[in-house]
């Protein structure tokens, strides 16, 4: 457990378009809008974690059309949101307005922003198909073991991005100020469509 609980956080930490979505929306929203797009991304991570627990993702992974329908989607997702952020960026930087589309203020659109953001992304579905199995046991059921090491990444990943939103918006005096803040949005714009792009080129 301890040994899988140090992995998962490894991997939990390495950037991608979730906590791009965390971090531009608990500047934009303040720490409730990072709070709940971590949520969002919570709920999508779940999506996944029962799915590669019941079998389901192998499924998902063995057909090359319900992958390809799944990348194509979560493609466009990442790259809107992209374009929504560069728009927002550039508000920002002429008057300090934030876009309406880019804003995500309110607790329902920051959910539906960090749930797809996961749910969509089939890497996310590989990774658990690929990892998962290295910690089960070899023989017997794996069912009640799959699903507590599932839990367990889920609330590991909502400790280290509850955590990271509170550092963000502790900091949101410096980093919310129009031209910096206009700044973190185009980079946030740029990983996001690159994350889109990465996505795309998914075999």
């Amino acid at each position: 457990m301890l040994t899988f609980a140090l992995a998962a956080l490894v991997l939990i930490m390495i950037p991608g378009p979730d906590q791009a979505l965390i971090t531009r929306n608990a500047l934009v929203g303040g720490r409730a809008a990072g709070l709940w797009t971590t949520l969002g991304g919570m709920l999508g991570l779940s999506v996944h974690v029962s799915a590669a627990s019941l079998g389901v993702s192998s499924l998902l992974l063995a057909s090359a059309t319900a992958f390809t329908v799944l990348k194509a989607v979560g493609t466009v997702y990442l790259i809107w949101m992209g374009i929504a952020t560069f728009r927002s960026a550039r508000s920002a930087g002429q008057d300090g307005a934030v876009d309406g589309i880019g804003a995500a203020k309110t607790g329902p659109t920051c959910v539906r922003q960090g749930f797809l953001s996961n749910a969509l992304n089939p890497k996310v579905a590989l990774f658990f198909v690929t990892f998962l199995p290295q910690f089960l046991p070899t023989t017997g059921h794996t069912l009640g073991r799959a699903l507590l090491l599932s839990a367990e990444f889920v609330v590991l990943y909502l400790l280290w991005f509850g955590l990271y939103t509170v550092t963000v918006d502790r900091f949101g005096a410096v980093l919310r100020r129009p031209r910096v803040r206009s700044r973190i949005e185009y980079v946030t714009g740029a990983l996001l469509i690159g994350f889109g792009l990465r996505l795309a080129l998914m075999h």
